[in-house]
């Protein structure tokens, strides 16, 4: 018989957390974080509780999970306001063929974002002299007859987590308010070469820890459907500045489901390439196990063209970057009769709002009708998966800030430091075992995509939940909203298979839903072709007013 926990007291924790010297907390600090409002007695049971669901499980000869083998690899006003509103594979010919230009066409968002964003918060940092300059080297190069792609001289906004050279990267915290760094990251250095202009660098949950979105030190930003609502996080800025007009892109990142969720919540494309597809090189870390980078557009074929920027040369897909245009746009619809879509027989489909699996399951009708071969599918356990992702994010997220944690300990949000402090709870053979069922789970999801080529799923099982609400409330039952907003997408972090999520249309409530698409490694190529074909016959969301 499973003997009975103890539970645990704020005199226990207190004194843990009065025992670790190389992290040291003071009286006042301590009686801060095992106060009620602070959550980390809870969250210390939910550790505890994470902790016990391993041990439970049967690993055999599991390693810890590593990189993918190759057996898994199977100023001036607008000229045209309308430009905010037309998606990147409608800009490209335009400015190649000098009938917009590239110099006009960021001056149309710099005033959209001076007009919008003292109430929307979505960016942090707006890059004007920045973009102003390169959308002038841009316009000069086409007058030169060099054109770099369909990228060449469209506006796009970054995540604050990723180095910019000359222009300060805080993370969304007060810790690095004033960082400039001296280089750019890697993905901002290959939007650079495809000819992108930079519009400046967008909001988010502190350090991207947190999947609600709020943000302390520079505002939390709003659903740009409903300003009462959340835009969801971590990348709030990315979804909300996409949805509103502010940025024809975006770039962010993606640990649990940061860049799908608050794409589903904002009604706009969001892409988590697989795991490594995409360097991550100069983008502040929040869990290197479970980082992706992510993409933010109005429309699957603004994705694959940003992913082909962005994307490294990978396995079994050779050169499926070229000629991006021709294949997406210039068919007159994806074959789909060899499609296999997966739908989940449980989890995906539960505790779900029923407009939202109204929708998902349209989606799947669609699929069908389009000749693709709908298949029920048995998925690994999911009982312990956020108990996984949770034991995995902790300690690492811990590793990176601990150095500056001691010094700059009060500049951090309240939330962000009761995270880091249960991340000191965490034991290597725990660590060590959430790394093993990772490996399984990868392990596990291979042999699933044995009989489909892609998975179906909602991306999130409620709509945008009301700014400051700690907890929704599904078929009758409390789940905290961050839990709520990312329990279909992070599991797909920890196997770090491509995931998409794209707009399912408006729920009654006038928000946003969406459907998530999950692929293969390394086949992005299936995924978007398949997303575009639904997303035809879905239509897109309308940009709110």
């Amino acid at each position: 018989m499973k003997k009975k926990r103890a539970p645990l007291t704020r005199e226990t924790l207190r004194r843990i957390l009065s025992e670790f010297p190389t992290l040291p907390w003071s009286d006042h600090e301590i009686d801060e974080l095992v106060s009620p409002q602070m959550g980390v007695i809870t969250g210390f049971e939910d550790i505890l509780d994470a902790v016990e669901k391993l041990s439970e499980t049967d690993l055999g000869e599991t390693g810890p999970a590593g990189g993918w083998r190759p057996e898994d690899i199977v100023a001036k006003k607008p000229k045209d306001p309308a430009w905010t509103s037309m998606p990147v594979y409608e800009l490209a010919p335009l400015i190649e063929s000098g009938k917009m230009s590239p110099v006009d066409l960021a001056e149309v968002f710099l005033n959209q974002i001076e007009t919008a964003n003292g109430a929307l918060k979505a960016y942090i940092t707006v890059a004007g002299e920045n973009a102003r300059l390169a959308a002038q080297k841009a316009a000069e190069k086409i007058k030169k007859g060099i054109y770099s792609g369909p990228l060449h001289g469209v506006p796009y906004a970054c995540k604050d987590m990723f180095m910019t050279q000359g222009i300060r990267t805080t993370g969304g915290s007060k810790v690095l308010e004033d960082w400039i760094p001296d280089r750019d990251a890697d993905a901002v250095q290959k939007l650079s070469a495809a000819g992108g202009v930079l519009l400046g660098k967008l909001n988010l949950h502190e350090f991207a820890y947190g999947a609600t979105g709020e943000n302390k030190h520079f505002g939390t930003v709003p659903n740009p459907f409903d300003p009462s609502r959340l835009a969801g996080g971590s990348s709030s800025g990315c979804a909300a500045a996409v949805a509103a007009g502010l940025a024809p892109y975006a770039i962010g990142t993606d640990t649990g489901g940061s860049t799908r969720a608050p794409a589903a919540l904002c009604g706009v494309v969001g892409l988590k390439p697989t795991y490594g597809a995409v360097s991550l090189k100069g983008a502040i870390p929040f869990c290197w196990s479970l980082d992706h980078i992510g993409i933010f557009s109005r429309t699957t074929p603004d994705a694959a063209l940003v992913f082909g920027a962005l994307g490294r040369d990978v396995p079994g897909d050779p050169g499926w970057t070229q000629n991006l245009l021709d294949s997406f746009l210039k068919a007159s619809s994806h074959d789909l009769s060899k499609l296999r879509v997966g739908v989940p027989k449980s989890f995906f489909f539960e505790k779900t709002d029923p407009e939202i699996l109204a929708a998902t399951q349209k989606a799947i009708a669609l699929f069908e009708r389009s000749g693709a071969r709908i298949i029920d599918i048995d998925m690994p356990p999911m009982d312990h998966a956020r108990a996984v992702s949770l034991i995995i994010q902790l300690p690492e997220a811990l590793s990176y800030h601990s150095a500056r944690l001691p010094e700059k300990k009060e500049l951090y949000g309240q939330d962000i430091r009761a995270g880091l402090a249960l991340g000191q709870f965490i034991l290597a053979e725990h660590y060590v075992r959430a790394k093993r069922m990772m490996e399984m789970f990868r392990r596990d999801m291979g042999r699933v995509f044995e009989n489909v080529d892609l998975i179906i799923t909602p991306s999130c099982p409620v709509t945008a939940p009301e700014m400051g609400a700690r907890f929704v409330t599904i078929e009758n039952e409390k789940e905290p909203a961050g839990n709520a907003i990312t329990r279909f997408t992070s599991f797909f972090n920890l196997t770090g298979n491509p995931a998409i999520s794209i707009p399912s249309g408006l729920h009654s409530s006038g928000l946003p839903m969406g459907v998530q698409l999950v692929g293969r490694p390394f086949e992005e190529n299936t995924l978007l072709k398949a997303a575009h074909a639904l997303e035809k016959q879905m239509g897109r969301v309308k940009k709110p007013d």
